[in-house]
């Protein structure tokens, strides 16, 4: 192509030329290779047969002369011109444009989204066979398991001698063993007439034990009360759904007698039932804050005597009345002789010594009965009395189960 030719389309190089906004037009130079752009047009003209290489002696083929291709140079700025000088350098492309190479396995991601490998759970690898033969790896294999929980502790030498002071004054009916321990930090007991204030003393079960005034006025404040409980409260921990007995002990409910001390809100602190009374029953409930009443009523060599009335329903198997006195067991334990009448066709009288979960509900059930009713009227010498369902009172000081 002729230079006319290439000046006859300054548009196309124009439009080529990256370099070609900041560039004054110069006249041509016709010794200059033509650019990209013009070989493009002048291969559309007329198209130009393949140069034929020359072969090599060798019988290789010739290798390919390597195209340099420079950048046109720019003229030098006149004196006066105003146009922007174009920049220094080489022209080139930026590191950072350029995209990393991507790995010849790894596919492009669409939609912007990373793909994460699907979760697999580490397996530890296999032992090889030739490293079992190792004495580490054999003595690794060899080696027991830990075991998850601590092993008891042993302890050698003698036993420790004497009782726990606390289980002592407990076993006396001083006082509870919470109630003891509580005494002993505070520095109230005296065994021998010395005083003990360490926690877990243990002492000789025949030694003398006595408590100071300050425990004796301690003890004097703790309240036990009597409740006539409806049906329908629990008499034990609330259960879903249920109310405690304990919400029943107000100023309104309470049934005043002469000497009866003036109730506050703290003498509900620690007011607990001793006894059981399931939902279903009614009569007379035993709340108190003084652990030697708990103890006595429902330690487990209690002695204390619980009367019920009992309505049941249904017919008796034959010899069901001597069952119940005497020769029925629960949960695999024998029962503790009972005595039971029969005051008429649908109602019972029992008299325990004990007070199992349900207990005579139970054992109706097993001679043929089932209870349609049951009220506690006594609890050793304490009896029900005039209280009214819902109504509670102050043990008084005459008074003693």
């Amino acid at each position: 192509m002729s230079g006319s030719d290439r000046d006859s389309r300054p548009s196309d190089a124009v439009g080529d030329d990256p370099w070609a906004k900041w560039r004054k037009p110069e006249p041509p130079v016709r010794n200059a290779e033509p650019d990209e752009g013009s070989r493009r047009d002048a291969a559309a003209v007329k198209p130009e047969k393949p140069e034929k290489r020359p072969k090599s002696t060798s019988g290789d083929a010739a290798p390919a002369r390597a195209v340099r291709v420079e950048a046109p140079v720019a003229a030098p700025p006149q004196a006066g011109d105003d146009t922007p000088s174009a920049p220094e350098g080489t022209l080139g492309v930026r590191r950072s444009a350029t995209p990393s190479p991507r790995s010849p396995n790894k596919k492009p991601l669409r939609g912007g989204s990373s793909l994460k490998k699907p979760y697999a759970p580490k397996v530890a690898p296999a032992v090889p066979a030739v490293e079992a033969a190792w004495p580490a790896a054999a003595e690794r294999a060899e080696r027991p398991a830990r075991p998850t929980s601590n092993p008891p502790v042993v302890r050698e030498g003698p036993p420790p001698e004497g009782v726990r002071l606390s289980k002592v004054m407990s076993e006396r009916g001083m006082c509870s063993r919470r109630e003891a321990d509580l005494w002993i930090e505070r520095g109230w007991v005296f065994v021998d007439g010395e005083r003990v204030s360490e926690l877990g003393s243990r002492i000789d079960p025949n030694a003398e034990v006595a408590i100071s005034k300050e425990a004796k006025f301690d003890q004097a404040k703790q309240v036990t009360v009597l409740l006539n409980k409806p049906v329908g409260y629990v008499s034990g921990q609330p259960e879903p759904g249920f109310t405690p007995a304990i919400t029943l002990i107000t100023p309104d409910n309470q049934l005043r007698q002469s000497g009866d001390p003036e109730f506050k809100p703290w003498m509900l602190r620690s007011l607990a039932p001793s006894g059981r009374l399931d939902i279903d029953s009614t009569g007379l409930l035993v709340l108190t804050q003084d652990g030697r009443v708990a103890r006595k009523l429902i330690g487990d060599d209690s002695q204390v005597e619980k009367e019920y009335l009992v309505r049941v329903a249904g017919e008796m198997i034959k010899g069901g009345l001597q069952l119940l006195n005497h020769g029925l067991e629960l949960d695999g334990q024998a029962l503790k002789p009972a005595r039971v009448k029969q005051l008429n066709e649908d109602q019972l009288h029992f008299i325990l010594k004990e007070g199992k979960k349900r207990q005579i509900r139970r054992m109706c059930e097993l001679v043929g009965l089932r209870v349609t009713g049951l009220k506690r009227v006594r609890i050793g010498r304490v009896k029900l009395g005039e209280l009214e369902i819902g109504q509670w009172r102050f043990l008084r000081a005459d008074e003693s189960f």
